[in-house]
């Protein structure tokens, strides 16, 4: 049996989904439930994983996969939404390969980043750039637009476009793409010191951030960097 608020969260993250392909924001969420704060949006979220409505993608920030909806929510006798078959045939066939190859070399754009200040966590795709080769598949790899000037001192600057690998490992040293608390991103390398983790800026003007293990999540590392010039 769900709460009121969490049927209305789950219904809501559903009709999203279903209308975008992709979930809300959790200040979307927040404001569709009118709650006074995102550690709200946390709990309810938590207690429909709990309960087996709802799944968190691995490797990607906010994203959720609805598993199933309240029975008083879709069509009797069934636990979750109907299945629609995607049916290919004839000529049609061949302009649709052709069209998922020319798909296939295209990275996804998740956002803009800001290498020097924490912003809110990147979430949707905004458009796609081309891959460097064919080792970049876009089920594994993702981009970022870089705002920002902390990572100079390692080659990347404002305006460039960063390739990483979806992952959440990474060594010291590696240039990383960290969640931190569930709620903000940003570029930074990723240190062990002890205990703790450290995201180091590649510029003097900015410090260095010490976080708690259990603060940070890694959701990609740094393997390409595109450039475009004026």
């Amino acid at each position: 049996m769900l709460t009121k608020k969490q049927r209305e969260l789950l219904l809501f993250i559903n009709d999203r989904i279903k209308e975008t392909g992709v979930s809300p924001s959790f200040d979307e969420m927040k404001e569709a439930l009118d709650l006074a704060s995102k550690s709200g949006i946390h709990r309810l979220i938590t207690a429909l994983e709990e309960r087996g409505f709802l799944r968190r993608l691995a490797h990607r920030a906010r994203a959720l996969e609805v598993l199933k909806l309240p029975e008083s929510a879709v069509p009797q006798g069934t636990g979750r939404a109907p299945f629609r078959p995607s049916v290919i045939s004839g000529a049609a066939d061949v302009g649709r390969k052709v069209a998922a190859a020319v798909r296939s070399s295209m990275i996804p754009v998740m956002g803009r980043i800001a290498a020097g200040t924490s912003i809110e966590a990147i979430e949707h795709e905004t458009h796609k750039v081309a891959a460097p080769d064919d080792d970049f598949d876009p089920d594994t790899h993702f981009a970022l637009e870089v705002s920002g000037e902390s990572m100079i001192n390692a080659g990347i600057l404002d305006g460039d476009t960063v390739i990483l690998k979806r992952t959440e490992t990474a060594q010291s040293g590696d240039i990383v793409v960290a969640l931190i608390n569930e709620e903000t991103a940003t570029l930074k390398r990723f240190r062990k010191k002890g205990g703790s983790i450290a995201l180091e800026a590649a510029n003097p003007a900015f410090g260095t951030q010490i976080f708690g293990p259990d603060r940070v999540r890694i959701q990609g590392k740094l393997v390409a960097l595109v450039r475009k010039y004026h």
